[in-house]
């Protein structure tokens, strides 16, 4: 089959995908449906060659520079300790104890192949963490786990890297190991910052020449990653911490923010548009190799005389030792952090429930499948390289299967009061904003009110409208005054209900607007370039009357 048509099929499955998950009465996880349906379809003769370089050069840089450049500053400012105790000693106890433990488990490997196992086990997958959580998870847990698997890819990587090194040649230095770990991550960091770096005085070179095209900036803006990504790999160095500290590059600059207002908001649509379709297309890849990938397991069980049904008690250990590895190392990260808030009288000690989650969330994905299959072939030193491969994606599927079964449970028990500050944040915020503009329209008013013998029409006008604005704002600001000042009163409720009711009724007017343009076009009198403009119009005030409802309060 075509490589195109093939490209056609994911997409057309991505998109059903979600439609598939709506429709299913029991709440399960959009990527086990992608992985469950890419199965499918390579029951049903659907096969795809997977290329690993290929694959993390087309789908790993873009998903990580978004992941990156969404990432909260102050929250990773505020947790790095904690993200990179995971990231880096973390991955280096994990490969060397669960290496041994593999050992224990599988004595027919040798230890650098355990460890070489071991390495492509332990980092996290930022792909797979963002699509198994929820919006319900409070936001300090999301931080930690984001930040935490967008920088252990380089650390799991090299430990890897060096581990499957010392299995075909024998020889391993410690020394080396930590020059090239030091080299790959810091040229990594450097090469990512400094193509960022340039992208963005470049930008703003053509911005304050009035270049501000929308569909060149997002363009360029698509291509950053990949350029950061490969000028990394070609050098030798990290293009994974290339493309994280791009991102992160790229938000500390603001020059996102510089842009035309249309600019920002196609920008926006793109890149959730290409999160969810590289997204959804990873997990169906995925998918699509599991059958050939148990088969081969399969058949090399049974040519060593085993019964192919021990790789699972096999696969599950793995993955049990990882998690009681992980829970014991979130675990003294958490206290060692809270032992170090208590010397600035902020001592708060980590809860069981949320060790829990940060265990479990802890899941493997598209990155590792990619790197073990990067391994040579049996002919080429890799006698058990088959079996690895195996083991590998039978421990992916354990832990996007038992995340999808124990994280609905264990969240349903957090305490989000107290660690999810983001609502309150945002409603202090919008007061701010609510204050500074009645304060800055009343000096407006008050100007204009000094200058009323000097008035013409246009400052009436003026005055008219500021008086009419401020009643709107004031309302507003009521309505949000009123949560921390303990139930509303029938006024506020009342003013509410009659805030409502009228973004109610203007969505209603919009529905009726668009269909008497469809008809209109239909009888041609506009043209569709008319059509089309009015219609985009018409989304974006509907944008902005169903933030309007977003931040109402709910009344009885």
């Amino acid at each position: 089959m075509h490589d195109v048509i093939v490209g056609l099929i994911l997409l057309s499955v991505a998109a059903a995908s979600s439609l598939f998950s709506r429709l299913l009465p029991l709440a399960i996880p959009l990527p086990l449906i992608q992985i469950a349906l890419g199965v499918a379809g390579s029951v049903g003769g659907l096969h795809v060659a997977l290329d690993p370089d290929m694959f993390m050069l087309l789908f790993i840089p873009p998903l990580l520079f978004s992941d990156a450049f969404r990432m909260p500053t102050r929250e990773f400012g505020e947790l790095r300790g904690i993200i990179f105790a995971l990231a880096v000693p973390l991955v280096l106890a994990t490969t060397i104890l669960c290496g041994y433990a593999l050992h224990w488990l599988v004595p027919v490997l040798g230890l650098p192949l355990c460890f070489a196992l071991a390495g492509v086990l332990s980092p996290t997958d930022a792909v797979a963490v963002g699509g198994m959580l929820g919006a319900t998870v409070p936001r300090r847990i999301v931080h930690v786990l984001d930040g935490e698997s967008l920088l252990n890819d380089a650390s799991g990587l090299v430990c890897f890297r060096f581990a499957a090194a010392a299995a075909v040649t024998g020889a391993f230095s410690l020394h080396a190991a930590l020059l090239t770990f030091g080299l790959l991550a810091l040229g990594g960091i450097a090469i990512g910052i400094g193509v960022c770096y340039v992208a963005v005085r470049l930008d703003r070179f053509l911005l304050r020449r009035g270049y501000d095209d929308p569909p060149t900036q997002i363009t360029f803006m698509l291509l950053l990653p990949f350029g950061a990504y490969l000028l990394a790999e070609s050098v030798g160095c990290s293009g994974i911490l290339a493309v994280v500290a791009g991102g992160m590059t790229a938000k500390l600059t603001g020059v996102l923010q510089e842009t035309q207002i249309t600019t920002r908001l196609q920008a926006r649509t793109v890149w959730n548009m290409v999160n969810f379709i590289f997204n959804s297309i990873i997990f169906l890849l995925l998918g699509l190799q599991l059958p050939e990938l148990a088969g081969n397991g399969i058949a090399l069980a049974r040519g060593a005389g085993t019964s192919p049904w021990l790789l699972l008690p096999v696969i599950v250990g793995i993955h049990l030792a990882m998690c009681v590895l992980r829970f014991g190392g979130l675990w003294i990260v958490l206290v060692l952090d809270a032992l170090r808030g208590r010397a600035h009288g902020a001592m708060r000690w980590p809860a069981l429930r949320a060790v829990l989650v940060g265990t479990v969330a802890g899941v493997r994905g598209a990155v590792t499948l990619a790197a073990v299959l990067s391994l040579p072939q049996a002919g080429a030193g890799f006698p058990f390289r088959d079996l690895l491969v195996t083991l590998a994606t039978g421990v992916i599927l354990v832990s996007l299967l038992m995340a999808s079964l124990l994280l609905p449970w264990l969240v349903a028990g957090l305490d989000r009061g107290q660690g999810d500050p983001r609502g309150r944040e945002v409603d202090w915020a919008r007061l701010v904003l609510l204050r500074t503009i009645i304060r800055a329209m009343r000096d407006e008013q008050a100007a204009l009110t000094a200058r009323a013998g000097t008035r013409d029409e246009a400052a009436e006008m003026r005055v008219e409208i500021i008086a009419r604005l401020m009643q709107e704002y004031e309302n507003r600001l009521t309505q949000l005054q009123k949560d921390g000042d303990g139930p509303a009163t029938e006024m506020q409720i009342r003013s509410i209900r009659r805030m409502r009711l009228e973004l109610a009724l203007r969505l209603t007017n919009l529905r009726a607007s668009r269909i008497e343009l469809r008809n209109l076009r239909s009888a041609q009198y506009v043209n569709d370039e008319t059509e089309t403009l009015l219609l985009q119009e018409m989304d974006y005030e509907e944008q902005v009357y169903r933030n309007r409802a977003r931040t109402l309060p709910r009344v009885p």
